[in-house]
C-alpha cells in the first residue's frame, strides 16, 4: 500500500515507545525496542474452503506466459463453478491454505529518513503474542511487508544488513511456529515517495542494469536465508510496483516490471534447499486488477503482463475500490457501502463491481491454474462522521471474502495498527487484543460462506 502512514503519525500527536504490554518474544534491541516519529505525506491510490498443500515437485522454466488484452467487459457473477475442478495447476489449491490472511503493516516496511524500522511509524515491536491473537481470530496467513532500502549496502554484493535478515527471521518465526503461513516481499524499496527507493521500473534503460543486479542479489540472499523453509513462507517479489504516476502504463516501464518478476522467480529457484519448490507471489503494474489481467473494459491496453512458466506462481493484487470509501481521507462523504444504498455510498461500486472485477480474475488466472491472492484489501475507519459506518465497513469485508471465496481466490486484510479516525486497525498491537470484532466477523464468516451475506438496512 502507498505507504497508509497512520494518521496518528501525520497529524503529529501520537507517539509510541518501547516494547508493547503484550511483549511475548519481542526482540530489545536499541534498533527495534524505540520508536521514532516522522511525517510524511501519503499518496492516495484509485484502485486492494481450506485443503492441504500439494506435495507435487515441479521446476521451474524460463518461458514466459503473456496474459491476453481484451477489451470485452466481464459479466458480473455471483455463484460461479468452484475453481480446482477446472484448474490445472496445484497454486489453485495450495492457495486456499492462506486464506483468510491478515497483514502486519506499517511495521517492517516502515522507515526514518530511508532506514527501515519497525516502530519509525509508530506501531510497538511485535510480539509472539499479537500472532496468536491473528491466529485466535481464524486468519490462516500473515503478509508481512519489508523494506530494505539503506539496509542494504553498496554494489556489487549489496549485502543486506545481517541484524535486519535477522529480526525479519524472527517475526517469520513467530508466524509458522503458531501454524501460520507467512508471505514475506521486497515492499517499500520501488517507491519513487520513499527516500532510498531503487526498484524503479520508470528509470530509463541506462539505470535498469544496476537496479536488475541489485535486485537479483537481494532476492539471492533472502532465499538463501529462508532456503530451509518449508511451504508456510510464501516469498512475493514486490509490492505496488508501477512508475509513480496513475496513467495508463507505460509498455516500458511495464516490460521492466516483467523482467524483475522473471529475475526474482530465477534467483529463487537457484537458491538451493527448499526454493525450487516454493509458491512465488507476483504482481503486475500497480497490483492493479484490470491492468494485471488485461481486461480494461473500454481501454485496450499497449502493455502486458507476463507470467514466468512456473507451475508454483500465484499472482498478487490489491483491491480498495471505491477508493472514496476504503480510503480517502481528505473527506468522509462516503462511509457507506452496498448496491442497495441510496444515501452516502459510491454508486455501482459495491457488489456488482466486486463480482465484475473478481471475474476477471477468475477468467484470467484461476481457470488457467493460477492461484489469485488480493494481498491487500479493506476500509477504513469513519465512524467519526457515522456509527453506522462499522456496520458498512463489515459487510464490505464479508462480501469481499464471500465473492472471493466463491472463485477460490485468496484475501488478505490490510492492518496499519492504527485505530481510530481513518485507522485500518482490527487490533490492539500493544494491548494484543480486538478491537474491530465486527469485521473480523464478517471476514472469517464471508471466507467461508456459499451464500452472500445479507445486506445492511439504512
Amino acid at each position: 500500500m502507498k505507504k497508509r502512514m497512520l494518521a496518528a503519525i501525520l497529524s503529529g500527536i501520537m507517539v509510541i515507545t518501547g516494547i508493547s504490554a503484550c511483549s511475548g518474544n519481542a526482540a530489545t534491541s536499541s534498533e527495534n525496542s524505540s520508536a521514532s516519529t516522522t511525517t510524511a505525506t501519503t499518496t492516495t491510490n484509485t484502485t486492494k474452503a481450506e485443503t492441504t498443500a500439494a506435495t507435487t515437485t515441479t521446476k521451474a522454466e524460463t518461458t514466459t506466459t503473456t496474459v491476453a488484452t481484451t477489451t470485452t467487459t466481464t459479466t458480473a457473477t455471483q455463484n460461479p463453478e468452484p475453481a480446482p475442478a477446472e484448474t490445472k495447476g496445484d497454486s489453485v489449491q495450495f492457495s486456499q491454505n492462506l486464506m483468510p490472511g491478515w497483514n502486519l503493516g506499517n511495521q517492517l516496511e516502515s522507515n526514518s529518513d530511508g532506514t527501515p524500522s519497525e516502530t519509525a511509524w509508530g506501531n510497538p515491536v511485535i510480539t509472539e503474542n499479537l500472532i496468536k491473537q491473528v491466529k485466535a481470530q481464524g486468519f490462516k496467513s500473515i503478509r508481512i511487508p519489508v523494506s530494505y532500502l539503506s539496509k542494504i549496502g553498496a554494489g556489487p554484493n549489496y549485502t543486506i544488513d545481517s541484524k535486519w535478515l535477522d529480526r525479519v527471521q524472527e517475526v517469520v518465526d513467530m508466524c509458522i511456529n503458531n501454524g501460520l503461513y507467512a508471505i514475506i516481499n521486497i515492499h517499500g524499496d520501488g517507491y519513487y515517495s520513499v527516500k532510498g527507493g531503487w526498484l524503479l521500473c520508470g528509470e530509463p534503460a541506462s539505470e535498469q542494469k544496476t537496479i536488475k543486479a541489485k535486485y537479483e542479489k537481494v532476492w539471492e540472499q533472502i532465499a538463501k536465508r529462508f532456503k530451509n523453509y518449508d511451504d508456510h513462507l510464501v516469498f512475493e517479489s514486490m509490492n505496488e510496483e508501477y512508475d509513480g504516476t496513475y496513467n495508463n502504463p507505460n509498455p516500458e516501464y511495464y516490460n521492466n516490471i516483467n523482467a524483475y518478476n522473471q529475475i526474482f522467480v530465477d534467483t529463487v529457484r537457484k537458491a538451493g534447499g527448499k526454493n525450487n519448490n516454493r509458491y512465488l507471489l507476483i504482481p503486475g503494474w500497480n497490483t492493479d486488477i484490470n491492468f494485471t489481467t488485461g481486461d480494461c473494459d473500454t481501454y485496450t491496453m499497449e502493455a502486458k503482463f507476463v507470467i514466468p512458466n512456473d507451475s508454483r506462481i500465484m499472482i498478487s493484487v490489491h483491491y480498495y475500490t471505491p477508493w472514496e470509501f476504503c480510503g480517502e481521507e481528505g473527506y468522509d462523504t462516503f462511509y457507506k457501502w452496498g448496491d442497495s444504498v441510496k444515501k452516502f455510498v459510491k454508486r455501482r461500486q459495491s457488489e456488482t463491481l466486486v463480482n465484475r472485477q473478481f471475474d476477471k480474475l477468475y477468467n484470467a488466472f484461476i481457470k488457467n491454474g493460477y492461484g489469485v491472492v488480493i494481498g491487500e484489501y479493506g476500509s477504513i475507519d469513519r465512524t467519526h462522521k457515522d456509527k453506522s459506518n462499522t456496520t458498512y465497513r463489515a459487510y464490505f469485508a464479508e462480501y469481499v471474502n464471500y465473492a472471493a471465496h466463491q472463485r477460490n481466490i485468496v484475501t488478505v486484510y490490510w492492518d496499519n495498527g492504527y485505530n481510530g479516525k481513518h485507522g485500518f486497525g482490527l487490533f490492539d498491537r500493544i494491548k494484543c487484543t480486538v478491537t474491530q470484532p465486527e469485521i473480523i466477523k464478517g471476514i472469517i464468516n464471508g471466507a467461508k460462506a456459499t451464500k452472500a451475506p445479507a445486506a445492511p438496512t439504512e
